[in-house]
């Protein structure tokens, strides 16, 4: 099989066009799916934030027979830990490990340095656990946070990681991530036997399912705004089509099979329709499907690549990536089918756009002194600034709540996931236990 190399990495896909512009496109458009096969990802915490908020998760009381592997307390920790905005005592230097109130002498935390304190115990009532936890602010001696969850035993991490969210969201005022789930592609073997693996997991990387798998690749995976479907592209027919594939039953449905480039599937924010790059007409623009009818809106018109469009904040306009000035930079058309206004002004190469949620920025891809790293511009005042500095770095994906980014990259000659908190100071890394992994894509908060 032929292939090309990708713009942004030395990455190698199966050449499907003969038409230079659409092999171009699909350089463009997609980088490496390469992964773990079976495994699930493992973490690393690789570096700690500044002025973290210091917090005690003790150790939670267990009655009854635990899910081997899934204590609460060490789930909760872990998760606090990966946000970076936290500094987690070890339970080794606690100078007590009181389960309730009535067992807490705020004077012993607040010597320890610890500004907030959470304790519970979890029990086991035949298939269910029950987990009783309170939160409290060690300076006022006051709860802040108190509640009882239950969850089947086959499910205590969903348990741990909805206490984290509690936690989470009762320090910070924003919502917590540690339930939301990942998307990403892996590859396995060489050659004939090369096997591709969409996959699914929680944001620690446990949990790990494959859903769909194939002989050929799969790219760019995208969440719909409920969760329960992803759309990705696939070259199972042996050219990019775009799929919409639901979760919970496995049924998958082929939503765009046109004529030469269809790919970058982006979901509206009411889940209703499609962005998607099409060169149906013999160019490669960004198009808008209704899902229930199949209608196409074409959004750009132009000789040149337009390509990866994603949806703006208001959910009226979008960003997206053209080489209309000579090279690929980030546009964005305030409503659809309106006049487009470039964004990035830094380097010859900026790409793959992803704006967060509340429109301050715009992250994406950008070329800067012969590597690759992620970058973000004020979307007020135009301000670049660099984010990752990993230099081979691809795919940008933001968490729900802006505050954490994953994208791929190299360690050590290894593909991996890493992830860093948008503000910087904090940093943590999933590697697959064998093989590679790329293209993930952060999920929706869903509770």
């Amino acid at each position: 099989m032929k292939r090309i190399k990708s713009m942004t990495a030395k990455r190698a896909y199966p050449r499907s066009y003969a038409n230079p512009v659409l092999t171009l496109a699909v350089a463009f458009l997609m980088l490496a799916a390469t992964g773990s096969a079976r495994a699930e990802l493992l973490i690393r915490i690789t570096e700690g934030a500044n002025a973290a908020i210091p917090v005690a998760v003790v150790p939670f009381a267990e009655s009854g027979t635990m899910p081997a592997g899934d204590k609460i307390g060490s789930i909760v920790r872990s998760d606090l830990t990966m946000s970076g905005q936290f500094n987690l005592l070890a339970p080794e230097k606690m100078l007590s490990l009181p389960s309730q109130r009535s067992d807490v002498y705020f004077r012993d935390w607040r010597m320890l340095g610890q500004r907030y304190l959470l304790v519970g115990q979890v029990s086991r009532e035949g298939d269910q656990l029950r987990a009783r936890y309170e939160l409290f602010d060690v300076n006022r001696e006051q709860r802040i946070l108190g509640e009882t969850a239950s969850a089947p035993a086959s499910r205590a991490r969903s348990l741990g990681h909805h206490i984290s969210d509690k936690v989470y969201e009762a320090i910070t005022g924003e919502p917590g991530v540690f339930s939301t789930r990942l998307a990403y592609v892996t590859v396995a073997g060489q050659g004939e036997d090369i096997r591709y693996r969409l996959q699914v997991s929680d944001v620690d990387g446990k949990r790990s399912k494959v859903r769909l798998e194939s002989g050929e690749p799969i790219l760019s995976p995208a969440w719909s705004p409920d969760g329960k479907k992803l759309a990705y592209v696939s070259f199972e027919t042996g050219k990019p089509v775009i799929f919409v594939h639901e979760l919970a039953t496995g049924e998958r449905r082929k939503v765009a099979d046109f004529r030469g480039l269809n790919s970058a599937p982006a979901w509206s924010p009411d889940g209703k329709s499609l962005l998607m790059t099409l060169s149906r007409d013999g160019n490669a623009e960004v198009y808008k499907m209704e899902l229930a009818s199949g209608d196409l809106t074409r959004l750009t018109h132009h000789w040149a690549i337009d390509t990866e469009g994603s949806w703006d904040h208001s959910g009226r306009g979008i960003f997206f990536t053209s080489d209309r000035s000579g090279g690929p930079q980030i546009y964005h058309m305030e409503r659809l089918g309106g006049e487009a206004r470039r964004i990035t002004f830094g380097g010859r190469y900026n790409a793959r756009p992803r704006p967060d949620a509340n429109g301050e920025y715009v992250y994406y891809v950008h070329q800067r002194e012969g590597e690759f790293v992620i970058a973000r511009t004020h979307l007020d005042n135009g301000q670049e600034s660099i984010v990752t500095r990993t230099g081979a770095d691809e795919s940008p994906s933001l968490s729900p709540n802006g505050r954490l980014l994953i994208y791929a990259t190299e360690q050590d000659g290894d593909s991996v996931l890493s992830v860093v908190s948008t503000e910087g100071g904090a940093a943590y890394s999933l590697p697959a236990a064998e093989g590679e992994v790329r293209d993930p894509a952060w999920g929706p908060i869903t509770r």
